[in-house]
């Protein structure tokens, strides 16, 4: 089991996402109903569910929002979303893989091959960049829920399969599962790190790619107009930038 390894860029810088809460409300809102509809709309019967609720509570979401959702789902209310993936290619010959919850395919998929194609990027067909990544159960932790040694620790007692920490304000924890265990190595963890900032099925990608700061600026763009997407929920990358780099970036 790795120890240590920078996982920052895995996923897009969070920071963009948090100046966009009323945003990130409206899709952990579709996410938790999603779920509740389909499993039972009580958390601690639906691993699903219960991940949602706690994304969002992680997110500082109120509980009334969260509880509204699941009971849009309880009622039968609420528009019937289905999950997409897109994948395609972007500025320095990134693959991205991106998750959506949608009512409407067409709309969604105008939208994403128009960000694709307006930010140096192109979309390819379904499975074109996937093969690249391996879908995993995933489990962050903030980086106040312990230092690396405790968190690799409790990582290897609960059964996970892999560990990256990063120091700093910034960093965090990101704890790798299979698919099948994800939520039996999440129900362990807690009992030792308190609740996860999110635990979620993931795509982790095989090789990364070095982004200079040129392409990095486009890609980050192209990211952010994909995310400013309803319907998008997720993107996830196989890139790398530099610390160096991103400080040029700001």
């Amino acid at each position: 089991m790795a120890g240590h390894s920078k996982f920052k860029n895995i996923m897009h810088r969070k920071g963009a996402q948090d100046k966009k809460r009323s945003a990130m409300f409206s899709k952990l809102s579709r996410e938790i109903t999603v779920a509740a509809k389909m499993g039972m709309p009580d958390p601690d019967m639906n691993p699903r569910l219960r991940a949602a609720v706690n994304a969002a509570k992680a997110q500082s979401m109120p509980k009334d929002n969260i509880q509204r959702a699941i009971d849009k789902a309880s009622k039968g209310e609420g528009d019937n979303y289905e999950e997409v993936r897109y994948e395609g290619y972007g500025p320095g010959g990134v693959a991205l893989i991106v998750e959506a919850l949608t009512d409407n395919r067409n709309r969604t998929a105008t939208n994403v091959r128009t960000a694709f194609a307006k930010n140096g990027g192109n979309l390819g067909a379904s499975g074109a960049v996937s093969h690249g990544f391996e879908r995993l159960g995933l489990i962050e932790y903030p980086g106040k829920a312990g230092d690396e040694e405790k968190v690799l620790e409790a990582a290897i007692e609960a059964g996970a399969d892999d560990v990256e920490s990063e120091a700093g304000e910034e960093g965090g924890h990101a704890i790798w599962t299979s698919v099948e265990s994800l939520h039996e190595v999440a129900r362990e963890l807690e009992k030792v790190l308190g609740e996860a900032e999110s635990v979620k099925l993931a795509w982790r990608p095989n090789l990364k790619v070095d982004v200079g700061e040129g392409d990095a600026q486009t890609l980050f763009k192209l990211i952010d107009v994909l995310d400013d997407d309803d319907d998008v929920q997720t993107v996830w990358g196989n890139y790398e930038v530099s610390d160096a780099v991103m400080e040029k970036l700001g």
